[in-house]
């Protein structure tokens, strides 16, 4: 088995330079104008247009304001901060400020089209660090 993560965007030229200039995702395929591929973490990421409006998964309407799901990027990094503010200078918004927590530091965005993501940066136990009693 593998793993791909698809994220849904109003316009693949805008996800494409927030998810470059956010993450140094680079650019793979393009699969038209409306479908590209990018590169760079452990699985690829697609950035697939779709306007907002029209019928998503269960039947929903997609809207790019801020909403929330359960499903969710965590991308882990080196420097939470030095992310944070790369993230943010590409266009992300910051809603939590990095914290301390038991296995790291943790900060929570949004993508400019309302995707949050976490930015996560593990302490040498990592998430063994919740294990103790």
């Amino acid at each position: 088995m593998s793993l791909l993560i698809n994220i849904d965007v109003p316009d693949t030229g805008t996800g494409e330079r927030f998810y470059i200039a956010a993450f140094g995702l680079t650019v793979g395929r393009r699969f038209g104008k409306d479908f590209v591929e990018l590169l760079g973490w452990e699985a690829p990421v697609y950035l697939l247009a779709k306007n907002a409006g029209t019928v998503g998964a269960g039947g929903e309407l997609r809207r790019y304001e801020r909403h929330w799901t359960p499903c969710h990027l965590d991308v882990v990094v080196d420097d939470v901060d030095a992310a944070v503010a790369r993230a943010v200078a590409a266009g992300a918004t910051l809603e939590a400020p990095a914290r301390d927590a038991p296995y790291g530091r943790i900060a929570m965005l949004a993508d400019p089209f309302g995707h949050g993501f976490c930015l996560l940066q593990f302490s040498a136990r990592g998430y063994d660090a919740l294990l103790e009693g």
